[in-house]
């Protein structure tokens, strides 16, 4: 190759980089998603029943490595509790540990539409 040629034309490295980091987030994201649900998690990557540090019951938005509402905090979310009316930690429950009543009360409770 000529001396000052480069083997992609300019701009290519970028793409390509782009491309694989957006592929292995996906990736990653997928992986937590089939990871929970696995483990009796079954809203994960949807709709999700949640308790909140005081003990109330609701639905939301939970995505792996994805939250415009709330600060991701490990496994567990602060976020707006829309039963209560204030801010929580908040982290999933498990299928196994709901009633059907629990699941009704979740259902009647949903906060905002985005993750």
């Amino acid at each position: 190759m000529a001396k000052g040629r480069r083997a992609y034309p300019e701009g290519m490295f970028t793409v390509i980089a782009t491309v694989i980091i957006v592929g292995v987030v996906v990736v990653a994201m997928s992986v937590g998603t089939v990871v929970a649900r696995r483990k009796g998690y079954s809203g994960i990557g949807g709709d999700t029943v949640v308790r909140c540090k005081k003990g109330h019951l609701f639905t939301t938005i939970w995505v792996p490595g994805a939250s415009l509402k709330a600060v991701r905090l490990g496994t567990s979310r602060l976020q707006h509790c829309p039963v209560g009316h204030h801010w929580a930690l908040v982290t999933p429950v498990r299928d196994s540990e709901l009633t059907d009543e629990d699941r009704r009360l979740a259902a009647e409770h949903h906060d905002v539409r985005v993750p």
